[in-house]
């Protein structure tokens, strides 16, 4: 009898150690991209130091994702152009913040001079931007960190530059984009206002005269481009939006 109970009580241990690896097992996995793009600006160069990416569930458990660390150029990632910059596979279905924290080496490039853009510490701590996302078990999310170059960067006089991030988080699968260009090739704003909410999203045109407006909620918007003097705005009318494709408004000629 006291052998059985022996065997009965190994067999149990089995069974449980089996059910515990199991439930590890059967842990649902939540696959996580973050990507960056840029709106163009009027410099060479703008480059940003990219150290970590970090996510906070609802629960507020952080988990680090795995970086590509390294030096980018913002301008070479504008008009629909971006970069996988950290991937992991998440066990939280909900994420409420993304962290993005940078290093030291960030510089600005004009006129052919490379300037160093000093950053506060608090934002080497980690910039973070509020989110609110729903994930779905074994379905990849990708979400989009659309730096703006050109509204992060102060000019401090003699000081030099700062660099104080201006950054949109974009949902690919649930946004539209609308994409153009502009002659003659001038420097230009676009923005493009909704006509409903009346919420408005700009950018500018590159050296080519090309624009690309990203995450754009889909619904009816007004394209208004206001290029350098003496030509005048363009305005396009009725733009389509929807979401996970791009509308090709062409060419706007300005007058």
């Amino acid at each position: 009898m006291k052998k059985l109970k022996i065997i009965l009580s190994f067999i149990m241990l089995g069974l449980l150690i089996t059910s515990c690896n199991n439930d590890d097992d059967q842990t649902a996995k939540y696959p996580y991209a973050v990507r960056l793009t840029d709106a163009p600006g009027p410099y060479d160069e703008v480059n940003v130091d990219i150290q970590g990416v970090e996510v906070m569930g609802e629960d507020g458990k952080t988990v680090i994702l795995n970086i590509k660390k390294g030096i980018y150029n913002l301008l070479e990632l504008s008009n629909g152009v971006d970069v996988l910059i950290a991937t992991d596979s998440l066990e939280m279905s909900k994420v409420t913040q993304i962290r993005l924290i940078l290093g030291t080496e960030n510089t600005v490039v004009l006129d052919n001079v490379t300037y160093p853009l000093s950053t506060p510490s608090a934002q080497q701590s980690g910039l973070k931007l509020q989110v609110n996302q729903s994930l779905q078990e074994g379905i990849l999310y990708s979400v989009l960190l659309d730096f703006d170059a050109n509204k992060s960067i102060v000019n401090l006089g003699n000081v030099g530059y700062q660099l104080k991030p201006v950054i949109r988080t974009i949902e690919k699968a649930t946004s539209g984009s609308i994409k153009g260009m502009i002659t003659p090739e001038v420097m230009a704003v676009v923005e493009a206002k909704s006509t409903t909410t009346l919420l408005s999203y700009s950018t500018n045109v590159n050296e080519n005269g090309e624009f690309m407006v990203m995450g754009l909620p889909p619904g009816v918007y007004t394209i208004t481009l206001t290029p350098t003097l003496p030509l005048l705005p363009v305005i396009k009318t009725d733009v389509v939006v929807t979401a996970g494709l791009t509308t090709d408004i062409g060419i706007l000629v300005g007058l």
